[in-house]
């Protein structure tokens, strides 16, 4: 019992001191060169993984910035899952639920990070896009489902034009509305859009009604008075979006 216990506090030691090197000492007996081998292992393996997971937030940040943050991650965090994929979603958790900032983090740095992880989740989602249905050509009369591909986002900052030479000091009044999808070619691709086609995507996920009636129902609740108008730019907008697999045709 007694040697046991030591293994499991030998075992202790090494996870602590591998997630915080500079503050847990390594086990006792444990030559330091054997323990640098898996100090850069863990390190180096979740550090890439992340930095090819969120390539905008790498580009933004110092040197010397994304390895404290990778180092304050693998210190501070406990995640849930043991598999690779699952990462991003676990360093998102810990930006949102965990980390206080520290003044030196844009504050747009969850939100981006949220954006850039939607990518590799919709990459990876087990969902298919069914095949559209029925023969009726006009957009009007054709009844409408969102595919399960599509992700509809609303952020502060226009996370989508972040770049390390466009980044945002404030947010941006009335917010940022994205459609993030992917379509029958397994791409990911983003739409940003306005409240209106936010609406009518929720209008189509609650209403069984065909595009006609949509519109129209829709037309009310926005208080448009040029009806005829609107249902001419709503029948557009419905055969683009199906274009772009983020609506399927059904019966």
């Amino acid at each position: 019992m007694m040697a046991q216990a030591r293994f499991i506090r030998t075992q202790l030691d090494f996870a602590a001191h591998v997630r915080d090197p500079q503050n847990r000492p390594s086990p006792q007996g444990v030559e330091d060169r054997r323990m640098a081998i898996y100090r850069d292992l863990v390190y180096k393996n979740i550090e890439s993984f992340i930095a090819s997971g969120f390539p905008v937030l790498r580009s933004i940040l110092e040197d010397n910035q994304w390895h404290q943050l990778i180092r304050d991650f693998i210190r501070d965090y406990r995640c849930g899952s043991p598999y690779f994929l699952d990462i991003g979603k676990e360093f998102l958790c810990y930006l949102q639920e965990v980390r206080s900032a520290a003044p030196w983090e844009p504050p747009f740095m969850a939100e981006l990070c949220h954006y850039e992880w939607v990518e590799l989740a919709l990459d990876i989602a087990n969902d298919q896009i069914p095949e559209n249905q029925g023969t009726e050509s006009d957009p009007l009369k054709m009844f409408y489902r969102v595919s399960p591909l599509v992700w509809r986002l609303s952020y502060s900052y226009p996370v989508h034009r972040i770049s390390k030479s466009n980044q945002p000091d404030a947010p941006i009044s009335g917010g940022v509305f994205l459609i993030v999808y992917r379509n029958r070619q397994d791409q990911v691709r983003f739409l940003e859009v306005n409240g209106v086609v936010i609406t009518l995507l929720q209008y189509i996920d609650n209403k069984k009604n065909c595009g006609h009636d949509l519109l129209l129902d829709l037309s009310v609740e926005l208080g448009f008075d040029d009806t005829v108008a609107f249902l001419a730019y709503g029948a557009d907008m419905l055969a683009q979006l199906v274009a772009l697999d983020v609506l399927v045709r059904r019966q």
